[in-house]
Order: structure tokens, then C-alpha cells, then sequence
């Protein structure tokens, strides 16, 4: 598998390639980025074929959406896909923060949420003016979810969806946006959004990977009923994946507990004998679901890109997974690329 494979949502038209750009890291998550250093990752995305290009406003105050936007400029815009999310109006504040704990260095903005109609209306106004563009792919209303909202989720899910999502529904009956959907954290919020609204789209991060297959209980048989297509982020679930169960392991955006660390050196242990690696079982797991059209991910340079081209292109014996499966690792019922 290479990253510039095509997948093609019959939906809305829109043809993914395989490996999309998670654009959060050029908005200084974690740690900081040049400006230089955040086109260089773009610029060397789109050499290895990659299209499918993905921010939010909530990735630094908008510098993720001005950097890539300023990267994306020298391109045909009817060569790439572009998403970005609503649920975040970012606005200038006197002497406003420039970190938020995850985000470092970033614009003294401060990012309100806001899953009103008007809300998003200004939203998607103002992501505009950063990536100096007169439209987008796509929009997902963002980070409707628990982890993000603990107990006033109830609320702020109501609100986006009697606000947000009208609001997106006329952006796309206007031409602005073609594709409209959720970029969420939770599979049963996942759920209820898909059986509140008619979404053509899904981004869903951390919550289906070698780790984290519940989705398969009710909300991707939807997604296939119903020809919603599946982004996927996070299928390394924040680091594990990707290191193995190294000391200081991250899952969920924190240290990894113990139990996790077990289940990913049995994972990793069966991934060896078969002389693969782990990171690439993550990612061709996670892609080999009919309902997902690209899995987006972040790297922090272009040797990290390099080394997801390869993983994404690595061999796997088709045993592998038949000893995943036996190992009760991999569920019955989840697609693998043997299937």
C-alpha cells in the first residue's frame, strides 16, 4: 500500500489519498515549529503524493491553518483536499496567552467555543481569511465530545447539533463546503451524531486502532449502511503504536497505563515474529476498513513522513493477522488487508 492510494467517497465525490496530513503539529503542538520547518513538511507531503490536507482553527490559534495555507499557495487548489473544523471561533485578545499547555508559542488569540449557527458562520469566515481560500472540501464540527467537555458535553452536543450542523447544511447547499461532518474523540458520542444528523463524514481520532476496535459494535456497520465515510487520527493512540511499550509510552495524550503497555508488547512481540513492525500493523489495520478513506497523521519532521511512507508500504504476511486473531487481539469481525 502507498500513501498516495485513492479511495473515493461515492458520497460527495471526494478521491483521499491514503495517507493524509495532519496539520496540529505545524500549529506548534507540543513543540514548537519554524515557519520554514512547517512548509518543509507540507511541501515534502505533497512530493510523496500525498492530498488530502487537514487542519482546524484550534491548532495554535489558527498558525496551523495561516502555515499551511502560505505552504499550499504554489499548488493547483483543484489538486488537494482541504478540511478544517467549526466548533472554535479563534479572536484577538490583549495580552492573551501564547500557550494553552499543548500549544506552544502560538498567536495571542484566544479560542472560544462556540457550536452556534452564528458561531460557525464566523468560524468558517474567519479560517478563510487565514488560508486565503474561497472554500473548502470539507468541515467537521469539532471536538463535540466528553473528552474535550467533560460534564457540559450534553449541552454543547445539543447546541451543535440544532446550531452547528444547520449551519453547515447551508454552507453546503451554498457550494462553500462539500462534504460536512464530526471530528470527534468518543465512539458513543460518534454514534449519536451519526444517528442525529445525516453527515457525510467522520473524523475520528484514537478510538479505532489495534488497541480500541468497540467502533465495530454499532457505528461503522452504520457508517457502511449508510455510505458515511470514516478519516481516521490517531491510530498510533498517541505514541504506543509507534513506540512499542517503551517506559514512556503515551496513550490518550498521557502516560501510558500498564495494562495498555502489556496488550501493546503482546501486539508487538507477534508483530516481530513476522519481522514487521509494529507501526505498520497500526496503520495497515486501520486503513484495511471499507468505510475509511484516509488516515490522517502528524509528524513532527520529514524523517518521521519518511518512515510513515514506509511503514504504510511494508509488506505483511497475511499470517500475521490470522496469529492477531487467534491471539484474541484482532476481533472477528475486523477487517484486515488479507480480507
Amino acid at each position: 500500500m502507498k500513501v498516495d492510494a485513492a479511495r473515493t467517497h461515492a458520497r460527495s465525490g471526494i478521491d483521499f489519498t491514503a495517507a493524509g496530513f495532519g496539520g496540529a503539529p505545524i500549529g506548534n503542538f507540543n513543540h514548537p515549529f519554524t515557519d520554514t520547518a512547517a512548509r518543509e513538511t507540507v511541501v515534502n507531503s505533497w512530493n510523496m503524493g500525498i492530498r488530502y490536507f487537514d487542519t482546524a482553527p484550534g491548532y495554535g490559534n489558527g498558525l496551523s491553518e495561516y502555515r499551511l495555507a502560505h505552504a499550499l499557495r504554489e499548488y493547483d487548489r483543484s489538486e488537494y483536499v482541504l478540511s478544517s473544523k467549526v466548533g472554535r471561533v479563534v479572536t484577538p485578545r490583549l495580552d492573551a496567552p501564547t500557550s494553552d499547555g499543548q500549544y506552544k508559542d502560538i498567536p495571542p488569540f484566544v479560542a472560544d467555543f462556540d457550536y452556534s449557527y452564528d458561531g460557525v458562520m464566523r468560524s468558517v469566515e474567519r479560517s478563510m481569511q487565514r488560508m486565503l481560500c474561497d472554500r473548502f472540501d470539507i468541515l467537521f464540527i469539532h471536538d463535540v465530545d466528553r473528552y474535550t467537555h467533560g460534564a457540559a458535553q450534553p449541552e454543547l452536543f445539543k447546541q451543535a447539533i440544532e446550531g452547528a450542523y444547520p449551519a453547515l447544511e447551508s454552507l453546503r447547499d451554498q457550494g462553500v463546503v462539500k462534504a460536512i461532518g464530526f471530528g470527534i474523540n468518543d465512539t458513543d458520542v460518534m454514534t449519536d451524531a451519526v444517528r442525529s444528523t445525516d453527515a457525510d463524514l467522520y473524523l475520528l481520532a484514537g478510538r479505532y486502532t489495534l488497541l480500541e476496535q468497540e467502533p465495530l459494535d454499532e457505528v461503522l456497520p452504520l457508517c457502511e449502511e449508510r455510505g458515511i465515510g470514516i478519516v481516521l487520527g490517531g491510530v498510533y493512540n498517541s505514541g504506543i503504536l509507534a513506540t512499542g511499550p517503551i517506559p514512556a509510552a503515551r496513550f490518550n495524550y498521557a502516560l501510558a497505563p500498564e495494562s495498555v503497555k502489556e496488550t501493546a508488547g503482546h501486539l508487538e512481540r507477534i508483530c516481530s515474529d513476522h519481522h514487521v513492525p509494529l507501526a505498520a500493523a497500526a496503520l495497515q489495520f486501520a486503513y484495511a476498513h471499507p468505510s475509511v478513506l484516509s488516515i490522517c497523521i502528524g509528524a513532527r519532521n520529514v524523517e518521521q513522513q519518511k518512515r510513515n511512507a514506509e511503514l504504510f508500504d511494508t509488506l505483511i504476511p497475511q499470517q500475521l493477522w490470522t496469529d492477531l486473531r487467534e491471539a484474541g487481539l484482532v476481533r472477528d469481525d475486523a477487517p484486515t488487508p488479507e480480507s
